[in-house]
């Protein structure tokens, strides 16, 4: 039962998570992603590109960006979403 509730949690969440996917892929410069739709949009990456596999409209990168910093958010929320490096740097027992 346990099991279950949490698959059920997992669902939902991919559900909600994936509302707020990157963009269909048109240019328009008055409205750019900046540094922190770049980390939404990089935390959320899994989902994304679930969702982009079953979908033509959607993308797992905003192409409509401000550049510089939705690139660096999009490093730190794809990092913070995989898991970084982190478990390189811990000690050996």
């Amino acid at each position: 039962m346990k099991y279950l509730f949490l698959g059920m949690v997992v669902l939902v969440m991919g559900v909600l998570l994936t509302g707020c996917v990157p963009g269909d892929g048109t240019f328009n410069p008055q409205n750019l992603a900046g540094f922190w739709w770049g980390l939404w949009h990089g935390v959320i990456l899994i989902f994304s590109f679930i969702y982009s596999l079953f979908s033509d409209n959607v993308t797992i990168y905003e192409v409509n960006n401000s550049g510089v910093w939705y690139n660096f958010g999009f490093v730190l929320g794809t990092t913070m979403s995989i898991g970084g490096g982190g478990s390189a740097a811990r000690r050996q027992k």
